[in-house]
């Protein structure tokens, strides 16, 4: 990358707050036309510095210089004016408004009195066409998938002549898919002089599209390198300040797992699932890869009691068992991880205590009455085991970092003792220490005996952590695949149905006739 005036610096910022330093004598620049990767664990610092870059907080110290123009943010609205937006990964849009209504929300073209919808359709139009978008401007934003908001989102702020565009986690909820076109339409915004301030979890997508990373830890920056001149392992190391001798934990020895925990066999669900087959052995983890739509989620709840199944047979513990509710499958030893800790895991303005004892009350209380002293012993024995960090157990999570809560969703589900837990997407959204701590306590539950079925979009994650690979497409079984000597290429192939008889999955996809154990 060519050398020139940079765009944005940001030198010596320090920002306090009552007992705590946020940030301390930070420095970032940003070049014209660069994405710019921005890392660190939750905690680091990386959302305050974009606060104070787009006006939502002061700093105490330090300077702002935008196009070689120092500034002075008082308020976001100064900070859009100065060509800077930001998309945070909770969007902001009107969901029963249209496409166009939210991209110009009070700036509407008027005629007279009246807004001119008929030239703000237009705009919406070829703004969405310049950026290779294919969406109506006048559908509304509650019909369209999550990938389709986000390219509102930019649309939206390029709309208002956004020269620096910052990305929160833009990745977290989108399918593989849906990842590769988001990145497609980051390198065309790059092509347009756009510079992307590029905020995430997922190491691979810097490598892919970023051009320097900037890591922080504890408000300060540890370090800026030339994405092609770090490796992960080396980056990983920046973040958290210790060398990991492997990036995942040691797979399972074949002589430590036992007998089939789970057994399923020709599971159907009308519209959904057709004719699946498995089994989930104990000290297992059997990954289940496949595009958004797959099936893999459905499978999930299905087996959870959560969606109807029209025919076929479920074994659990060596037992015939027809589950019909959540209720069912907790008292059968199934625990579920959902992907949306947020909305389905947690009731987030209750306590860390409340959450963790909610689905094994029974165990704690006579004639209806909950035995305080044993479940707060459970709750802080959990927390220990899990290396939960939080204030208190009377903390509320929703004042938990993503990796902290994600913990108190594991700790209510092993209070239950279950033997069989489903991980859907069990990383999501939480930085990468916090990620190798769940790897490391998956990896622990399964020594311990307990069969794991974890689902991942991350393909790094599935070949990383699975002792077998199972891979899902149009609601089967496209193929299965021991855990070593598997690559992404090889995972992809299965998903999308490209395999021929010269493929090296060729033989795993045949094995789908029988049993996929």
């Amino acid at each position: 990358m060519q050398t020139t005036t940079p765009i944005l610096e940001m030198r010596g910022i320090t920002k306090r707050f009552p007992g705590v330093v946020a940030l301390q004598d930070v420095s970032f620049t940003c070049q014209p036309g660069e994405v710019h990767a921005l890392v660190g664990e939750n905690g680091a610092g990386k959302s305050t510095l974009m606060k104070i870059l787009t006006g939502a907080y002061r700093p105490d110290e330090g300077t702002l210089v935008v196009r070689g123009q120092e500034v002075h943010f008082r308020h976001p609205q100064e900070a859009q004016q100065h060509g800077i937006s930001i998309i945070y990964q909770e969007f902001n849009l009107l969901p029963y408004r249209s496409v166009a209504r939210n991209i110009f929300l009070g700036r509407e073209p008027q005629r007279g009195l009246i807004v001119d919808e008929r030239t703000m359709v237009q705009q919406t139009a070829a703004l969405l066409r310049e950026i290779g978008v294919k969406i109506s401007p006048t559908t509304p934003v509650a019909q369209l998938r999550v990938a389709q908001q986000q390219e509102v989102e930019i649309a939206k702020a390029l709309s208002l002549n956004a020269g620096i565009l910052i990305m929160d986690e833009p990745t977290a909820a989108l399918s593989l898919h849906e990842v590769d076109h988001l990145l497609e339409l980051v390198q065309r915004l790059k092509q347009r002089g756009v510079t992307i301030i590029y905020i995430t979890h997922r190491l691979e997508e810097i490598f892919r599209i970023a051009d320097r990373v900037t890591v922080l830890k504890d408000g300060r920056v540890v370090a800026t390198r030339d994405a092609g001149g770090v490796t992960r392992n080396a980056l990983v190391q920046l973040m958290v300040g210790r060398e990991f001798e492997s990036y995942f934990p040691p797979k399972a020895a074949p002589s430590s797992i036992g007998a089939p925990i789970l057994d399923v066999r020709n599971l159907s669900a009308e519209g959904n699932l057709y004719d699946v087959s498995f089994q989930i052995k104990r000290g297992e983890i059997v990954g289940f890869a496949g595009l958004e739509g797959a099936g893999r989620s459905f499978l999930a709840r299905a087996l959870f009691g959560d969606v109807p199944i029209s025919s076929g047979a479920v074994t659990l513990n060596g037992q015939p068992i027809r589950i019909r509710s959540p209720r069912q499958a907790i008292a059968a030893g199934i625990g579920f991880i959902s992907d949306d800790r947020k909305t389905e895991g947690l009731v987030l303005p209750l306590s860390v205590r409340w959450n963790a004892a909610l689905p094994s009350l029974d165990r704690r209380q006579v004639l209806g009455l909950i035995k305080r002293g044993a479940e707060t012993g459970m709750v802080r024995d959990m927390a220990a085991s899990l290396d939960l960090r939080a204030a208190g157990d009377d903390q509320e999570v929703q004042f938990l970092s993503g990796g902290n809560q994600q913990k108190v969703v594991l700790a209510k589900w092993l209070a239950t003792q279950a033997r069989l837990l489903i991980f859907d997407e069990p990383t999501r959204g939480i930085d990468v220490g916090a990620k190798a701590g769940i790897h490391q306590l998956m990896r622990r539950l399964a020594s311990e005996g307990v069969a794991i079925m974890m689902i991942s979009s991350e393909l790094p994650e599935v070949i990383g952590m699975s002792d077998r690979v199972i891979v899902m497409r149009n609601g089967a079984i496209a193929a299965a695949f021991p855990g070593d000597r598997l690559t992404e290429h090889m995972i992809m192939q299965a998903a999308t149905g490209t395999e021929d008889d010269e493929s090296p999955v060729s033989a795993p996809v045949r094995e789908r006739e029988g049993s996929a154990s």
